[in-house]
């Protein structure tokens, strides 16, 4: 399922960064006035349409795609929060709980004299 959604995660950014480039290489409505008057040309590679018909059927494309990818990792993100649990305390093999054997307490029998080197203070006795 990570896999699946790092693979549509990678889908949705080249999408996106083909869709930022086609609709800037489109030309807007105001640039057919400038063709009006000669400094547009109606033979492209594209045909005598010009880029027009090509360009929007392929952003038309790459918009649906964006929309569907997006549905897609909107629909994963919810799964993945539904199977999350809530609370520390409910996840498995959490025991907070545990018994404190007499057995596990360290009991110092005989006290241990300091060493004459030591640059450690003595511990007051009571």
């Amino acid at each position: 399922m990570e896999t699946l959604q790092t693979l549509l995660f990678v889908l949705q950014v080249l999408v996106a960064v083909a869709l930022i480039g086609f609709i800037l290489i489109q030309h807007g409505k105001g640039a057919d006035a400038g063709a009006a008057f000669g400094s547009g040309s109606s033979s492209t590679v594209f045909g005598s349409q010009g880029s027009g018909g090509f360009m929007v059927k392929v952003t038309t494309a790459l918009a649906v795609v964006f929309l569907l990818n997006s549905l897609a990792l909107g629909y994963l993100a919810t799964q993945q929060i539904k199977s999350a649990p809530t609370s520390l305390l409910d996840q498995p093999g959490l025991d907070l709980r545990q018994e404190i054997v007499e057995d596990d307490i360290p009991v110092v029998t005989e006290e241990v004299a300091p060493a004459e080197d030591s640059d450690l203070p003595d511990i007051p006795v009571e």
